[in-house]
Order: structure tokens, then C-alpha cells, then sequence
């Protein structure tokens, strides 16, 4: 990947970072709850939220804790892979569709569950592709993520953490990975 290619990718992680920083903003200031827009399992208006609810945070504090996160992940993503953003929306997508199906009723925000989602990527995709970059990448994530993983897929005390977010965005990124891998030959994502 020549240098160039990889300043572009990191160009447009910044934008998304920059996207939902300027929707927590808005949302902030306007006298109107966005965030009241998140993803409503088993509920025809909740539908929408599996595309939004990334976009959507409660406060700074949680939307400053999935940029770090995102940003890591996404930069291992787009160092490592092809066809990133394909496997990224994908990851989204999917994982917040199965929380749409099986949380529990309640109005889930954040991009937590997209964190999560990458996390299953990286680790099951880089030990399914067995090629050394995937591989390293999978090492790192684990050791990175590997608390936060254990820690944020089990149901805790704390009602307004979606756990069941963390879990189908984890699902969802492993389901992405084993049917996107080469060595699986399922689908063929090619850059």
C-alpha cells in the first residue's frame, strides 16, 4: 500500500471521527434529542438505528472513548485489509441488525457496538487469513482490546451500558470475517 493510499484511508477515518463529534455537538446544543433516534430492538421506528446508532452518544465522555477506540481499530483495519470500509459497514450492519433482533427493549446508542465489531474482525479474520500482517494485527487487538472484550460482552450492573450491543457487534464482526475470508471462501470482497 504506497503511502499516499494511506494517507486517503486515514483522511476518511477522520471524517467519520469528525462526523459523529459534529453530531454529539449538534446534538448538545439543539433543544432537540437526537440520541433519542437510537437503535429500538423489535420496533419498526427502531430500524433506522441500525444505521444511526453509531453516529449517536449520551454524553462526551462516551463518544470520546469510542474515538480512541475506533480510531485504533479502523487505522489496523485499513492497514491491513482490503476493501476496509466494505468490511467495516458490513461489520455495523450486521452486528446491529442481531441487536436488533435480540437486545433488550431499550433505546441503544453509541458506536460501541461497532468497536466491538471490529475487535471479532480483526482477531477471527487475522487468524482465519493466517497470513503474518492479519496474524500481527490479531495479536494486537487482543492484547489492546482483550479486557475491554471480556469485560464489555457480559451483563454488568450498569442498565445503561448495552452489553448485548457489545456482544452482537462482537458476533457480527466474526460472522463478517469467517464469511469474507479467503481461506472460508465465502464471499469475495476485493479492493
Amino acid at each position: 500500500m504506497t503511502l499516499s493510499h494511506m494517507q486517503k484511508e486515514f483522511y476518511r477515518i477522520g471524517v467519520l471521527l469528525l462526523a459523529m463529534w459534529l453530531v454529539r455537538i449538534v446534538d448538545a446544543t439543539i433543544p432537540y434529542a437526537l440520541a433519542d433516534h437510537g437503535l429500538q430492538p423489535r420496533q419498526w421506528s427502531g430500524l433506522p438505528g441500525i444505521v444511526t446508532m453509531p453516529f449517536l452518544h449520551g454524553n462526551f465522555s462516551h463518544l470520546f472513548s469510542n474515538t480512541v477506540s475506533l480510531g485504533i481499530l479502523l487505522g489496523l483495519l485499513v492497514w491491513s485489509r482490503k476493501s476496509p470500509w466494505v468490511l467495516a459497514a458490513l461489520t455495523s450492519v450486521v452486528g446491529a441488525t442481531l441487536l436488533w433482533l435480540v437486545g433488550r427493549d431499550a433505546n441503544h446508542i453509541g458506536a460501541s457496538g461497532l468497536v466491538f465489531g471490529l475487535i471479532g474482525l480483526l482477531i477471527v479474520g487475522g487468524f482465519l487469513n493466517r497470513r503474518l500482517i492479519p496474524v500481527g494485527v490479531a495479536i494486537v487487538v487482543g492484547i489492546l482490546f482483550g479486557g475491554t472484550l471480556l469485560s464489555g460482552i457480559l451483563p454488568g450492573s450498569d442498565t445503561e451500558v448495552s452489553w448485548e450491543g457489545h456482544l452482537c457487534g462482537l458476533v457480527g464482526g466474526a460472522a463478517v470475517a469467517f464469511f469474507a475470508s479467503e481461506e472460508a471462501g465465502r464471499w469475495r470482497i476485493r479492493g
